[in-house]
Formats: C-alpha cells, structure tokens, sequence
C-alpha cells in the first residue's frame, strides 16, 4: 500500500531581518513573483539549478524531517510554539516550497491553515463559499450540491448574505473549516483553528474528521490540544527545533512532549535544561517539586478529599522587585484544572531577592475527581511577565476512596475535575 503522505528529508530555510528595500507590489506584481517562485522551485526540485546561496543570517525552522502516513489514518502533529509544525502543512499544502526534500501527496488535498483563508472580507457568506470552495478545487456543481450541507454544519444561516468582515473570529473558523471538511479530500491538513471555535463546535469538527477518516481519507492534525489530539488521533509525530524528535503512539508521544523525554514527573527533581517557558531569561530556575500530606509525609497518592501540600525550590538569579509564584494542578494531557498564586486574598507582590527560594502551597477544601494530576510551577512578574514556568513537575494520582473510608466516589468513569461542596434542600419526597 503507498502512503498517502511520504515526507523525504524535507527541510525549510528563512533568512531574518530584511534582504533590501521591498517595494509595494501591485496583484500583477504579485503574480509574475509568483510564477517566477514557481519556476525556481520546478528548476530546484528537477535539480537544474542550484539554491540560492545564503545571505546574512538564517534560520532552519524545518530540518531534516521523513515521516509517511498511510490512506485512513488520522496523525497528530505536536511540538512547542516555534518548533516549525505550521511550516510543515504549509509547505505539504504548496504555500511555500522546501528548500530541500521531496513531500508527495496521493490524492485531492483539503487544508484549514489560518482563519478565513481563502475569504475576501467585502464579500457575503454565502460568495465566499464558492470562492473559497473554487480555491480549495471544488467545481461549481459540487459546491452548489453540497452548499445546504455545508451552511447548516458552520450554522451561520442567518448571516449568510452578509459581508464576512462583520463576522466574528468564531463564524469565520466555523465557514472555513465547514467549506474544507465538506471537499471530501483524500487528504485533509489541519492547523490549529478549532482553538477559536466554542466547546460544541470543536467537538462537531472533531467529529467530522473522525467521520473523514473512517471513509479511508487520511488527516493530519495541528494542535496544542493533547486531549484532542489523543481522542482523534492513534499516533502523532513530535516537531522539536524543527526536527521530527519522535513519531510512535499518540499516548507515548504526547507523553514525551508534555515531559520533555525526562524523568521530571516521577521524581519531582527539574534539571536547568528542563522544557520552561520564560519571557525573561535567566531571571529564575524552578529545581523541584514535592507532593506531601499536612504532617510533611510523602505522597504519591491522594486519598479521595484528602488535603495536600506542594512544595517547591526555585534559584532566583535576578532579583524580581514584584514577583509571585503560583502552584497550578493539571491534567496530564494538559488540561488546566486550578492554581493558587501568592497573591490570593488580596495580598501584595513578593520581592524577591537573589538565591534559592523553598515554599509550599496547602489544597484544602478541594476534593479533586478520581484520576491521575500533575502539578505545573511558575514564578511571575505583578505585569504578567513570566520569569519561569515549567508544565508537569510531579505526577500524582487521586483515589476513588476517602482515607477515613466514609466518603468515596461511586462511578467508574469520572466527569469534570473538580466534586464542589454543595447543600442539597428540597430532595425529601413531599
């Protein structure tokens, strides 16, 4: 069987900062640019001429990358904000040519990149189903047979013979994605645009892709949302600098990318080249994380309501005059449930002075639903600025019974996160 998708040691250049003064291009302009890419890239790929060589300073944002997904199956694509997944489907949906590598497409190809691609503001809903349609190689007849269809799935009836600048960001993704699933691709390339969607329509196009790929056509999937990810996709690549750092079963892949590959969220120990997020570099370094219960007992496990205590080391190099830290507990797949900061209750920010800082954040009163946690650390500025975050520090499990015995939760199957403290009044029959 041949792959729907073979990607060969495809890598993808980009030159920084300007390259001389570029001048306004007219429509015609852009179009014999255009045709003169499409020349270059030909030449290139048939190897007649040579790449051009490099000026100034560059930057590899694909590098290297081989993977093949066969017809029918559905591949997530996962990896950190720069690590080149966009420029990856951009360059499988002929946007942009590599600089190296071949990537062969069996079959018609369907792609939602960006919001609204392929819209003109000025024009109606229902005009820039036909434009975007025509764009994506639907004909007409196809379009205008599948036009109710794809209308009643984005549900904006009402606003169909309005122009699309009015619409919201949310309207707008709901068209797009609705034109681009009802293509009836072999291939359908997804980015991540469902984030701009409500709870209910991501879960309609989780659906409609879920039903692409189970009539043989074959989806490849962008997002940072790994439960989405693990519910639509049986395995996924990891994009890191560039590179494909992993490709296997989307529960060990996304396992490695919420981890980083280290043994962080076993031990609780973070070592400095840790995967973190800061917008102010070398400010602080969490170094550990510890889960005990209110005597300072170590915990691996939390009883059903028990109360807990987080504990934490973190190096501030930089004195931070308005700093707060914050203990944040959430999913493994990376569904935030709650956080605590220090500035709760109204209290002020923190200076924080040069060396190594220890504290510790005490959970009571949250019963959380049984299932297995981590614990996500950050330290931040009174702007917003985050000196260092760091996601999965130290995985722990809740269980169903409560330590006393006389408390416990009854389903096998967990909903939500969180059992809130409620009084009941009028369940009494009458």
């Amino acid at each position: 069987m041949q792959p729907a998708i073979s990607v060969r040691g495809v890598s993808k250049r980009f030159h920084l900062g300007s390259r001389g003064h570029q001048p306004y291009l007219t429509f015609r302009d852009a179009v014999v640019s255009g045709v003169r890419a499409a020349r270059r890239w030909a030449a290139e790929t048939l190897r007649l001429a040579k790449p051009a060589a490099p000026e100034g300073d560059e930057v590899w944002a694909v590098n290297d990358v081989s993977f093949d997904v066969n017809p029918g199956e559905v591949v997530g694509i996962v990896g950190r904000n720069g690590a080149g997944k966009s420029t990856l489907l951009k360059l499988m949906s002929r946007i942009t040519s590599p600089t190296r590598g071949e990537i062969l497409l069996r079959g018609r190809v369907g792609s939602l990149l960006e919001v609204g691609t392929g819209f003109h503001p000025e024009l109606t809903g229902r005009e820039n189903v036909y434009l975007n349609g025509s764009i994506l190689g639907m004909r007409r007849q196809e379009i205008e047979r599948k036009f109710d269809e794809i209308v009643a799935f984005a549900e904006v009836e009402r606003f169909l013979d309005t122009p699309v600048k009015r619409y919201s960001s949310g309207m707008y993704v709901r068209l797009a994605f609705a034109v681009a699933a009802h293509l009836e691709p072999e291939v359908l390339l997804v980015d991540e645009v469902l984030a701009v969607g409500d709870m209910a329509f991501q879960r309609k196009c989780l659906g409609k892709m879920g039903q692409v790929s189970r009539l043989g056509r074959t989806v490849l999937f962008v997002s940072h949302n790994m439960t989405a990810v693990k519910a639509l996709c049986g395995r996924a690549v990891l994009i890191e600098g560039g590179r494909a750092a992993a490709d296997g079963p989307v529960d060990e892949v996304v396992d490695r990318y919420l981890t980083g590959g280290l043994d962080t969220a076993r031990t609780g120990t973070i070592p400095e080249h840790a995967p973190r997020h800061t917008d102010r570099p070398g400010e602080a370094y969490f170094r550990s994380a510890r889960l005990t219960d209110l005597a300072g007992q170590p915990l691996a496990q939390v009883y059903f309501g028990q109360p807990f205590r987080v504990h934490f080391e973190c190096d501030v190099v930089k004195g931070i005059p308005d700093g707060l830290f914050e203990v944040s507990i959430s999913t493994q797949d990376g569904i935030h449930v709650t956080q605590a900061t220090t500035l709760d209750g109204g209290a002020p920010p923190r200076h924080l002075g040069p060396g190594r800082h220890t504290g510790s954040a005490t959970f009571e009163g949250l019963t959380l639903i049984p299932r297995s946690y981590t614990i996500d650390l950050g330290v931040h500025h009174w702007d917003g600025a985050t000196a260092d975050h760091v996601q999965r520090t130290l995985d722990f499990t809740v269980l169903r019974m409560a330590e006393s015995g006389d408390d416990h939760y009854p389903w096998p199957m967990s909903r939500g996160f969180v059992r809130p403290k409620v009084a009941w009044v009028g369940t009494n029959p009458s």
